[in-house]
């Protein structure tokens, strides 16, 4: 027999998640339109499974499982660009409250299965949570570079955005360098 409840509950859940496909963040893409939360969450996971095979010893089930709810807090108060949060205080203790509360309907299994996963991620301390915000860093960079971005963008700050997830292992830093590389042409049209 199923249980409804759950059913529900994961139902609500979904329903909440759905702002992610509308919510906006500060990326562009190329064709002019600011980017959604869930967008960007779907190229990261595609990034996870075409470099899986790069990383021998680490779970990558785990790592795509942190792609896709890395950013599931959003759905609460949106997406704060990477130079705004610099200059931010308790940003994690507010990013961690809004999961808590995109998850409410969510049974208490599959709620604390996702905030351990966030935990993991924010706090980057195993090789999985490490990798995945390499990835997550250098998909921001690879979209602010194909984007159409607004006059006055400010490339310069991705030259030393996330670098210290994006120096190891080697298909990491040979993807930052050629980013980078894309980066200085973007910072000098």
């Amino acid at each position: 027999m199923v249980d409804q409840s759950r059913v529900d509950g994961i139902l609500g859940f979904l329903r909440y998640a759905e702002r992610l496909k509308y919510l906006t963040r500060s990326a562009w893409t190329s064709t002019g339109r600011q980017e959604s939360i869930a967008e960007h969450s779907w190229r990261l996971s595609l990034m996870c499974l075409v470099l899986r095979g790069d990383f021998p010893g680490v779970e990558l089930d785990r790592v795509l499982r942190m792609c896709i709810v890395h950013d599931l807090g959003e759905a609460v108060h949106g997406d704060i660009p990477a130079p705004a949060q610099e200059r931010m205080d308790g940003k994690a203790s507010q990013e961690r409250a809004d999961i808590v509360e995109a998850m409410a309907s969510l049974p208490a299994a599959e709620r604390d299965e996702i905030l351990a996963l966030w935990e993991e991620y924010e706090a980057a301390a195993t090789p999985e949570a490490r990798l995945a915000k390499a990835l997550d860093k250098l998909e921001t960079i690879l979209q602010h570079n194909q984007g159409m971005n607004p006059a006055g963008f400010d490339y310069a700050f991705n030259l030393h955005y996330g670098r210290q997830y994006t120096t190891d292992p080697p298909v990491i830093a040979a993807m930052r360098a050629a980013l980078d590389g894309e980066t200085k042409k973007r910072e000098g049209a």
